[in-house]
């Protein structure tokens, strides 16, 4: 998935936002090393100064930990990883329903068109 950037924010804030996503996604497993800053930097097209302050800031929350010569790895507790998705997913509910408001549903009207939406993926 391509690493879209904009210029409204801090670019290592952005950075984080994605390597978090990507480990709350499976995309690293808990315990798996992460590619070097330098790789990150290329595949992001960011400077590895860049890089390193999001993957710094990383560390210093515990989502990834550093082993002096074998580089970074993700956290192995679950528990926090969990904690971490769920209130993702919470923030993303609060963020629909805020822009659903905008658009004068109301909530059981919003909720009525989710369940229409599941049951037209089941069918």
């Amino acid at each position: 998935m391509p690493w879209d950037l904009d210029n409204d924010r801090p670019i290592y804030l952005q950075l984080m936002e994605r390597i978090q996503q990507d480990i709350i996604a499976g995309v690293y497993k808990p315990g798996d090393k992460i590619p070097s800053v330098r790789d990150l930097a290329l595949d992001a097209a960011v400077n590895p100064n860049t890089m390193q302050k999001a993957l710094a800031e990383l560390e210093r929350n515990g989502l990834v930990y550093s082993q002096r010569t074998s580089g970074r790895f993700i956290t192995e507790d679950e528990v926090m990883l969990k904690k971490m998705k769920m209130q993702l997913a919470k923030e993303h509910i609060q963020q629909f329903f805020e822009k659903m408001h905008q658009l004068g549903f109301r909530d059981e009207e919003t909720l009525e068109m989710i369940q229409d939406a599941l049951k037209g993926e089941r069918q």
